[in-house]
């Protein structure tokens, strides 16, 4: 059995591909969870996608992965990331590495949205890829756990 990946998804990102689409591009989340899907499989890895728009919820996906032992976490908290101590709490709690992601580039933005939480809870952050960040991500999240892309046996 494949070890797991969770994708976890925050505040508003269900609107994908009609909210502010000249900041988000025009993919929706249906095209986020196929492409962390697709990435996920070429590294013998599956990704478990989740969208919340409450924190609550959020938090207890985290724990659900350490629960289950996921691998590994990609996190775009969205809004939360930049408000949510208690998701940088949970994060740091479960001790999962974790890769945070944005989808605009939050430092090219409002002020309020250059700091994160949740950042400082992960190994790594990407921010202003658009949707490739989080091709770009899972590849990072499987080089930091070893994991190996079966069709030509390097390591990411």
């Amino acid at each position: 059995m494949a070890k797991t990946i969770y994708v976890l998804n925050g505040p508003n990102l269900n609107m994908l591909g009609t909210r502010e689409p000249d900041t988000y591009g025009h993919a929706n989340l249906a095209d986020v969870e196929q492409l962390c899907a697709e990435t996920a499989k070429n590294f013998g890895l599956a990704a478990d996608c989740r969208q919340s728009n409450r924190e609550g919820e959020l938090i207890d996906f985290i724990h659900e992965a350490h629960a289950k032992n996921a691998a590994g976490i990609v996190i775009n908290a969205g809004g939360y990331s930049h408000t949510s101590i208690a998701l940088h709490d949970a994060l740091v709690a479960v001790k999962i590495p974790t890769v945070e992601v944005h989808i605009s580039n939050i430092h090219a933005r409002e002020d309020f949205r250059h700091h994160s939480f949740t950042a400082k809870a992960a190994f790594a952050s990407l921010s202003g890829f658009g949707i490739d960040g989080y091709r770009l991500a899972i590849n990072g999240l499987a080089a930091k756990i070893g994991a190996v892309d079966p069709s030509n046996k390097v390591k990411s």
